[in-house]
């Protein structure tokens, strides 16, 4: 019996399965007068032109090994971007209570774990759109884009001017470029910044963090597989580089993959094509490659441990963002602006800092810097009951008294990762949460300091 409700609005599917999206049809369509599926996070940008959506259920995993919702979030980001009054509802396995809180804090609308309920999905998909058509413009201001995926906040630093007029310089050309700045410096947000300013912007920048991947999956990840390449090998599969054709292919980490993994990404670069697992036919790429560490790549190659070559190949252009205590005067720009996001996000009238509790903020020390500032003006603004924020409610790093300043970025990294199992209390998973990497990351890292 046909359901008895008005069809209205345009909802997007993006899931590669496609018996989920056949599911998932045949339930809305009561519901939506259009309902569209895609398969591929890829044709996001298309389908959002194209079809003007009033809300999007985003898959958060596409890539097979990896299921750590880190594509998910990088498309609700683009998503948001593109048409920031679209409604998203993010679609999880996996049901983790820090990465739903992270997609909503980035602008998703809900979060539904799989196997679904066909009531909560219909709820959950019919009060967004009903709430987007409302607002009269999908494609609009209403929504909040979060932090992570907003403009750059360039300050009024001398360091950050000169960063921002070499990056604008840099990115209407093809050049390979690498970011190198220390954990939540913002890399990212830089690479996202660089691709929507190239010639490559309609097109996508897809972002893959290499030290999630395992070193056996490598090959298979970036370059793809043939069906029948291995066991698990049910169906052709294309690689992230040629997800990235014609756009950007950004690739944090890269300090963190071995030799012999530097030696295959380095083939690739030079014979500008890749030759997927189990296949025999070279496929040739037209992508541009944007790397980031927090490592001294430099360093790494005079230690034997990087190859000379790859790093010749991937830093045409070399990009560093400074750390936070060397341009505190760009801190007020940065905390005022995560201010206006989680007043807005957490529905509160906080609109501004006193001055004791701007210079409070300007003072510390902010070892994990961009990232660990805005996390501290969003526990700030939670907290707080007032219109302003005084020196009493703005939550502040806390300064380990006794301990050596560290000479090197590694010896600040290796110091931050153990304070953070110790105030976590060995907790793996909310250690990785809170310093902004994944746990296959955190493990490499705990290896390499032997903590």
């Amino acid at each position: 019996m046909a359901v008895n409700v008005t069809r209205k609005g345009t909802v997007l599917v993006v899931d590669d399965n496609r018996q989920v999206l056949t599911t998932v049809k045949m339930l809305l369509e009561d519901y939506f007068e259009k309902v569209v599926c895609v398969a591929n996070p890829v044709e996001i940008p298309e389908k959002l032109r194209t079809e003007k959506p009033h809300a999007v259920l985003l898959d958060m995993n596409f890539t097979s090994a990896i299921n750590n919702g880190n594509e998910g979030l990088y498309w609700l980001g683009q998503i948001k971007r593109l048409s920031p009054g679209t409604g998203v509802v993010l679609f999880t396995a996996y049901a983790e209570i820090e990465l739903a809180v992270r997609g909503l804090k980035e602008g998703a609308s809900d979060f539904i774990v799989k196997p679904f309920d066909n009531g909560k999905m219909v709820a959950a998909m019919t009060e967004v759109r009903d709430r987007v058509i409302g607002s009269g413009n999908p494609g609009g201001e209403g929504a909040l884009a979060g932090p992570s995926q907003s403009r750059v906040i360039w300050g009024s630093s001398a360091a950050m001017r000169e960063l921002k007029a070499l990056a604008d310089k840099v990115a209407s050309t093809d050049a390979n470029i690498l970011i190198t700045g220390e954990n939540g410096t913002g890399k990212e947000v830089l690479a996202n910044y660089i691709h929507a300013e190239s010639s490559r912007r309609k097109a996508p920048m897809i972002p893959i963090d290499l030290g999630a991947i395992p070193e056996t999956l490598f090959e298979s990840e970036l370059f793809g597989y043939m069906k029948g390449a291995f066991t698990d090998a049910k169906a052709d599969k294309p690689g992230l580089f040629e997800l990235a054709q014609g756009g950007t292919l950004f690739l944090d980490e890269i300090g963190n993959i071995s030799y012999s993994e530097q030696a295959k990404l380095l083939t690739a670069i030079q014979r500008r094509s890749v030759l997927r697992v189990g296949g025999a036919k070279s496929i040739p790429i037209d992508v541009r490659l944007i790397c980031a560490s927090n490592r001294d790549i430099q360093k790494m190659v005079r230690d034997g441990e990087f190859r000379e070559d790859l790093l010749y190949r991937i830093n045409t252009i070399n990009l560093h963002i400074p750390p936070l205590r060397e341009r505190r005067e760009d801190i007020p720009a940065l905390a005022e602006n995560s201010l206006k996001i989680y007043s807005r996000l957490y529905g509160k009238r906080v609109n501004s800092f006193t001055s004791e509790a701007m210079l409070a903020l300007q003072s510390a020390s902010w070892p994990g810097n961009v990232r660990e500032l805005d996390h501290s003006v969003e526990r700030s603004v939670i907290l707080c009951d007032n219109e302003t924020l005084g020196i009493g409610d703005v939550s502040l790093p806390e300064e380990t008294p006794g301990l050596p300043e560290p000479k090197t970025l590694e010896e600040m990294e290796s110091m931050a990762i153990s304070k953070a199992i110790k105030d976590f209390g060995g907790n793996l998973s909310a250690v990785a949460a809170h310093l902004g990497i994944s746990r296959q990351t955190l493990y490499n890292k705990i290896k390499k300091y032997g903590l």
